[in-house]
C-alpha cells in the first residue's frame, strides 16, 4: 500500500499512472488536509475565469497520451480545439474523472480518500504516518506531493479577519468582494486570478497591487509560434553565459521571445543541475522575477481583462514593499515604501499573494522529518533534498527506499517542476518504481487509519 500525502495534481497523477499501468496496482491512500482529492489547491476555484495557463494541448493528464484531455472535453460535449485556455475548474473536473476511470477496474477499493493534515512521518520497513487528530497511517511506501507551500506569516500586518494570508485556503475570498478597495500583495499569476475575482464580485471594487518589481505575467501569444531550441555552451556552464545565449538568440530573431522560452522550458532541469550552487542563488536572487514573468504567461482573454481594469483604473499597479498594515476603522490601513518615497493605502482587505513559503520548518510534517533526520532541505532552502527518482535524502544524504516526493518540493533541484507537464513525467516514472516496490513487498493491502 501507498499513502499520498496531499490530493492535487502531483498525487493524483502519481495513482493514475500506477492504476494505468497493467497488472495488479497497489492500493493507494490519498491524505489531503481540505478533502480536495483530485483538485488540490490549483483546479478547487469554482470561479469559471481562472483559466489554465497552457492551451488544451499540453495538458493531457495521461504522459503518453497527448490528446487524452481533448478526448475527454469532446466526450461531453464540449467545443473546445487544442489552442483553448479551458477553465481551471473544469480541468479539476478532467482530473477527479481521470482518477475515476483509473480506478474503475479495481472495485475492492484501490483508492482510499482520507480528509486529515499529515503531522508528523516516521520512516522504516513500514513508514507510519500521523494525522493532527491522532489517527495514524501505516504503508509500504510513502509520497509526499504536497505541492506549493503557502505564503509566509506577516507578523508585521495586525488586521485582525481584514487580513487573507492565504488566498487558495478555502473560503478565503468569502465576503470579501463587497466593494471596497483591495491591498494585493505580489503581482504575478495569483494576483490577476484575485483581481478578476474580486472586480468580477462588484463594480466598485478597486484592486491596488503592489510587488517590489511592480511586473505582470507577461501573455500568451495566440497562435502560439513553435518551440525553439537555442545553441546553450556544451560542459560547465555559468548563469552569465546562459544570460548571453539567450540573448543573443532573442535579438537574432528580431525581439521575439516567446519561442525561446518555451524552447529552453523542457531543459531547465539540465540547464539548472549545470549551474554552480552561486549561480543558482544569484538567478533567484537577480533573474528569477523576470524568467517567471514570461515563463508563467496568461491566456490572451485574461490579459484583455487585466488591461481593460488598469484602463478603468480598477487595478492599479505599485512598485514597492508593505511596511505595515494595521486595523483601522472598518478597514486597513496599509503603510508601503515605494522609490518615491512612503505611501499610505487604506483599504477594505488586505490578501497576501507573495507565492509559496520558503520557510520549511513552519511546516509540521516537514519539520518533524527535519528534526529526526528523515530528511533535509535542498541546498538552496526551496524544497526537499532528493535523489534523481525522486526519492527522499535523509540528512546524511541516504536516498530512503520508501519516501519519494514530486512536483514543487522538488523546486530547488529542477527549478521547473510545478506545471503539469513536468508533473505527470515525473509521475509516470515514480509509479513504475511504487509498483516494482509494492510487488516485492509482498505486503500490498488497504490500509485503515488506526
Amino acid at each position: 500500500m501507498v499513502a499520498i500525502v496531499g490530493g492535487g495534481a502531483s498525487g493524483t497523477l502519481t495513482a493514475v499512472h500506477a492504476l494505468r499501468r497493467g497488472g495488479r496496482p497497489p492500493r493507494f491512500v490519498m491524505i489531503d488536509k481540505d478533502g480536495r482529492h483530485g483538485l488540490g489547491q490549483a483546479y478547487a476555484t469554482t470561479d469559471p475565469r481562472h483559466l489554465l495557463n497552457a492551451c488544451a494541448s499540453r495538458m493531457s493528464a495521461v504522459a503518453d497520451d497527448p490528446d487524452h484531455l481533448m478526448r475527454w472535453a469532446r466526450s461531453r460535449g464540449l467545443d473546445a480545439t487544442d489552442t483553448d485556455y479551458l477553465p481551471r475548474r473544469l480541468y479539476g473536473e478532467y482530473l477527479r474523472s481521470v482518477l475515476e476511470e483509473a480506478r474503475a477496474p479495481w472495485p475492492d477499493g484501490q483508492v482510499t480518500e482520507l480528509t486529515g493534515t499529515v503531522v508528523s512521518l516516521r520512516p522504516g520497513e513500514r513508514p507510519v504516518l500521523g494525522l493532527a487528530d491522532g489517527r495514524t497511517v501505516e504503508a509500504d511506501a510513502v509520497v509526499l506531493a504536497t505541492g506549493n507551500r503557502p505564503p509566509a506569516a506577516w507578523p508585521h500586518v495586525r488586521a485582525g479577519d481584514r487580513y487573507v494570508p492565504d488566498p487558495w485556503a478555502p473560503g478565503a475570498l468569502d465576503g470579501r468582494g463587497d466593494g471596497s478597495p483591495v491591498l494585493i500583495v505580489g503581482t504575478g499569476l495569483t494576483m490577476v486570478d484575485l483581481a478578476v475575482t474580486l472586480t468580477g464580485a462588484h463594480p466598485d471594487t478597486v484592486v491596488h497591487a503592489v510587488s517590489r518589481h511592480g511586473l505582470l505575467p507577461a501573455h500568451h501569444r495566440c497562435p502560439q509560434p513553435p518551440p525553439v531550441r537555442i545553441p546553450i555552451p556544451e560542459g560547465p556552464l555559468t548563469l552569465a553565459a546562459l544570460m548571453r545565449a539567450i540573448r543573443a538568440a532573442v535579438n537574432a530573431s528580431g525581439g521575439e521571445w516567446h519561442a525561446i522560452v518555451d524552447g529552453l522550458r523542457p531543459r531547465v532541469p539540465s540547464l539548472w543541475d549545470r549551474l554552480p550552487a552561486g549561480d543558482r542563488r544569484r538567478f533567484l536572487s537577480l533573474a528569477a522575477r523576470y524568467w517567471e514573468v514570461h515563463r508563467h504567461r496568461i491566456p490572451p482573454e485574461t490579459a484583455a481583462r487585466v488591461e481593460e481594469l488598469r484602463a478603468s483604473g480598477r487595478l492599479r499597479v505599485l512598485r514597492g514593499s508593505l511596511a505595515s498594515a494595521t486595523a483601522h476603522g472598518h478597514g486597513v490601513l496599509a503603510r508601503l515604501d515605494t522609490p518615491e518615497g512612503p505611501h499610505e493605502l487604506r483599504v477594505g482587505h488586505i490578501v497576501n499573494s507573495t507565492g509559496p513559503s520558503h520557510d520549511l520548518r513552519t511546516d509540521p510534517l516537514l519539520n518533524s522529518l527535519f528534526t529526526s533526520g528523515a530528511a533535509r532541505p535542498d541546498p538552496l532552502g526551496l524544497g526537499l533534498d532528493a535523489a534523481p527518482d525522486g526519492a527522499v535524502l535523509d540528512a546524511a544524504g541516504r536516498p530512503h527506499e520508501r519516501l519519494f516526493t514530486l512536483g514543487p518540493p522538488l523546486r530547488g533541484l529542477r527549478y521547473e517542476t510545478t506545471a503539469v507537464p513536468e508533473i505527470r513525467e515525473q509521475a509516470a516514472a515514480l509509479a513504475s518504481r511504487l509498483s516494482e516496490l509494492t510487488a516485492e513487498s509482498g505486503r500490498d493491502r488497504l490500509a485503515q487509519p488506526l
